[in-house]
């Protein structure tokens, strides 16, 4: 029986990912904490800390498949210590000339901090497999919706025209952003902790520094300029950029959300047959993809906020910040991955209808186009007085349920403008602006920083 929803088997699904989930269950916690145990003997052994021999049998013996983690778990609760089980079970099971060897020297934090800093690396190759995938299925509808006319919307309403393409190019901008961002902070949080008690490496003595870097090196992280016990910022930040890519996802997805709604029809999620949208209501498809994304990023928005109470930690350790991200690093993680991978989903299945997007622009006869009205009235009568000329003539033909042209052509006030041109601005092609030509600096331009 699982008492989080990420470990249901009815509902982790929703939650995390199987690929997630392998990472930070106990089994793959405890792969990875043997696996740093092992690494940080061999890189002593490399400076003569700890023999070579006795290296050799921990790494041999540091496997996950040879440690009873429930004993881990009993000698955890026995000892009131975070990793004194895991030591016990690892001692227990090597032979009496390699025990003392394990854990030379370390501290807790060093061991979770190190884990730490290769889960960020774990989630981040698969925040930039899953968010390129995103941004790439983005920019490809941005290609080909370059120049598919759509309402635009500002506070909820029909503005002026703009394409759909251009509204994916936003899309695609912003998650290039994010792996920008991504690819420039993983040095700086991908990074091992080794500080011992204090975090000045005491225990070591002058081979200190060449064994942070050596154990660094064979973990395959960076090597900090000091140790990071209390600067909290590396997690505050990686945490945060998994908030912020979130809530993009999450945007997009409210997106489709509010425009599949039936009386909008723009675009929606594939429909996969047998899903049930309702137990009451038979005939419902309810958008559940775009709406779980608006959930998973409100997840990952929370956990934001817990590691940056972390930055605030007092004196050389503080057992407050760190362990509260024993909690808050696991759940941003599970629900970022799913929200990766159930936007990688959505953006593959999404429907885009056309013919419904001309349709709602037809819809509001003419008025969209009110901005190039006012431009070509500013010419002859300046832009705020023509801005009153416009204004008025459109209130009075919506009240009046006229077309865009009529409400025009009733105000005398616009008889400057030939009916011929003012007819060339009715036409929605000449409303887009630049939107085509912002849509070809964004395909330009995706992947070059990163």
């Amino acid at each position: 029986m699982s008492a989080h929803p990420a470990d249901s088997r009815l509902f982790g699904h929703l939650w995390s990912t199987a690929e997630s989930r392998a990472l930070f269950d106990d089994e793959g916690k405890v792969r990875c904490w043997l696996h740093i145990l092992a690494t940080l003997a061999e890189a002593q052994a490399d400076l003569g800390l700890v023999p070579e021999d006795a290296a050799a049998v921990i790494r041999e013996h540091a496997q996950v498949e040879r440690i009873d983690i429930d004993l881990v778990a009993a000698e955890t609760r026995a000892s009131g210590h975070s990793t004194m089980g895991l030591i016990r079970a690892l001692r227990g099971s090597l032979p009496e000339d390699a025990r003392e060897w394990v854990y030379y020297g370390a501290t807790v934090q060093d061991l979770t901090d190190s884990w730490a800093a290769l889960m960020f690396r774990e989630i981040g190759d698969i925040m930039a497999r899953d968010v390129t995938a995103m941004r790439d299925l983005a920019a490809d509808l941005a290609r080909r919706h370059r120049d598919t006319p759509m309402c635009g919307r500002t506070h909820g309403q029909p503005g002026l025209p703009i394409t759909f393409g251009f509204k994916a190019a936003v899309w695609a901008a912003e998650l290039d952003r994010h792996l920008d961002r991504l690819a420039q902070g993983r040095p700086r949080w991908e990074v091992a902790q080794l500080g011992g008690a204090l975090g000045t490496m005491s225990f070591w003595g002058e081979q200190a520094v060449d064994l942070l870097t050596a154990f660094a090196g064979r973990l395959g992280l960076g090597a900090p300029e000091i140790c990071w016990l209390t600067a909290r910022d590396r997690v505050a930040e990686f945490v945060g950029l998994l908030a912020a890519t979130s809530a993009t996802v999450a945007k997009v997805g409210n997106e489709i959300f509010q425009l599949q709604r039936p009386e909008i029809g723009e675009v929606r999620e594939a429909f996969r047959p047998g899903t049930v949208g309702s137990i009451t209501m038979p005939h419902k498809r309810n958008p559940e993809n775009s709406e779980q994304l608006v959930t998973l990023s409100r997840v990952v928005r929370a956990q934001a906020g817990l590691a940056l109470e972390g930055m605030v930690s007092e004196h050389e350790r503080d057992g407050r910040a760190w362990k509260t991200e024993w909690l808050l690093v696991p759940e941003a993680c599970l629900a970022f991955a799913a929200s990766c991978a159930l936007g990688v989903s959505m953006f593959e299945g999404l429907e885009v209808d056309t013919e419904r997007m001309r349709q709602n622009l037809d819809s509001h006869q003419g008025y969209l186009m009110s901005e190039p009205v006012l431009r070509a009235l500013s010419d002859r009568l300046g832009k705020h007085t023509a801005h009153d000329v416009v204004y008025q003539a459109s209130m009075a033909g919506i009240d009046a349920g006229q077309d865009f042209l009529t409400a025009l052509r009733a105000d005398h006030r616009l008889d400057v403008i030939a009916d011929e041109e003012l007819r060339s601005l009715l036409d929605v092609h000449g409303a887009l602006g630049s939107a085509g030509e912002f849509v070809d600096r964004v395909l330009a331009g995706l992947g070059r920083a990163g």
